[in-house]
């Protein structure tokens, strides 16, 4: 292998969608990079409901008209208490309209989206796709070096970490996680049903967590498609783990008081252990995790994606004002550690906080959860700002610290 061969920018570690965006958001910035890893595409239930604000971040690399295909529209989320609360919670609905938006986002299949991606990574200039697996990293003179399963050596400037809550990088930098689980695992499925969604997603809370439905676009033989994350304790999970399709698709349509009629199964289902994690520092010497490989929870409010897209345009913005003041890409990362800490703290924090709620039956608990229900679905100004929180959180480093210049 010639030495050019050998040499890169960036090497972005992970090839589920987080990675594959990485990869495509740098190369399209002018780095040199390389993605790696294995491919995601395992069909399992698991779908992506993208906010508007990661749209438009697809949209400004011109990826979203790529992928719009795959996906379908979420106009409206609603919000009904299935929990038995002793006090009334009113049903919450967020429409698109309230904020003046044709759409709150949409929603893909993970393997789908992940196999769309690889095809543009593979025609993008400045990024090579690859598929062999990270196994250890050293330091080199204003370098490192990324050692592969095959023997093979890459020398970068820049590591990129988006390989997941077991992430190699993660391990090889050293950078500690805290971890925690929760009494529950989420099933995931595609579902067929008679009635159509109408574009709205609906999420039922329940005493074990939320079950919702999430629209998709229709399949061959299902003109009304959904997708599900069904929340629920490990026994049931483990029963229902065990049902026919048919059985299975029947629990799911009471769960959700038949509001699309009859349901059946459209694939295989996925069976997830909850948990949650968070790491100590987002960056290393010349490293810089991203998506689960620096945070993780519960799939509640659809924030997993968004968040790591929202690492990603940090971290582009960061590295291209880095390159603009002449400074060494892997030592400049501060900008974007301190970009995304507060975002990251919030997101985790409230998703803890919201599934413990439904978790609990203690009375100021469903007090609390009662008012902040009653005020969001009465009070049109708040609402709103909680609908703009959710899916236009992104805003631009518009003046990040600038980096040191290379002496």
């Amino acid at each position: 292998m010639s030495p050019a061969a050998d040499e890169t920018d960036i090497l972005v570690v992970g090839a589920g969608a987080a990675g594959l965006s990485a990869g495509v958001a740098l190369a399209r910035a002018d780095f040199q990079v390389i993605a790696s890893g294995a491919l995601d595409t395992v069909g399992n239930g698991r779908t992506v409901a993208l906010f508007e604000g990661s749209l438009r971040f697809l949209r400004a690399l011109e990826l979203w008209p790529k992928l719009a295909d795959l996906a379908a529209k979420i106009e409206a989320i609603e919000m009904i208490d299935a929990s038995g609360a002793r006090i009334p919670i009113p049903r919450i609905l967020f429409s698109a309209a309230d904020v003046g938006l044709p759409a709150l986002g949409a929603n893909i299949e993970t393997d789908r989206l992940v196999g769309r991606l690889a095809e543009i990574a593979r025609e993008t200039p400045n990024l090579r796709l690859e598929t062999e697996m990270l196994t250890d990293i050293s330091r080199e003179d204003k370098r490192l070096r990324a050692t592969f399963a095959s023997g093979r050596n890459v020398n970068v400037k820049l590591i990129v970490g988006a390989d997941g809550q077991r992430s190699t990088v993660r391990a090889k930098a050293r950078i500690g996680a805290r971890r925690w689980t929760y009494p529950q695992v989420a099933v995931t499925a595609l579902a067929a049903h008679a009635k159509p969604h109408n574009d709205k997603s609906v999420e039922f809370h329940t005493r074990n967590g939320p079950c919702t439905l999430v629209p998709l676009i229709a399949g061959e033989g299902a003109p009304h498609r959904s997708s599900l994350v069904w929340l629920m304790t490990t026994r049931e999970a483990a029963r229902r783990r065990n049902l026919a399709s048919d059985a299975l698709a029947s629990e799911i349509e009471r769960e959700v008081d038949g509001i699309f009629g009859n349901m059946r199964l459209d694939g295989p289902c996925g069976f997830f252990p909850m948990s949650g994690m968070r790491v100590t520092r987002l960056t290393a010497h010349r490293i810089a995790l991203l998506g689960e490989a620096a945070h993780a929870f519960p799939p509640l409010a659809a924030q997993g994606l968004n968040l790591s897209l929202r690492d990603i345009g940090a971290l582009v913005e960061c590295l291209v004002e880095a390159r603009r003041c002449g400074a060494d890409i892997g030592l400049a990362l501060r900008p974007y550690a301190d970009a995304r800490r507060p975002d990251i703290a919030l997101r985790t924090n409230g998703i803890d906080v919201l599934n413990r709620s439904l978790l609990s039956d203690f009375l100021p608990v469903e007090v609390a959860r009662g008012l902040g229900s009653l005020a969001f679905a009465t009070i049109g100004p708040l609402r709103r700002a909680l609908i703009r929180e959710g899916i236009l959180p992104y805003e631009p480093m518009h003046n990040p610290p600038r980096p040191a210049r290379l002496q």
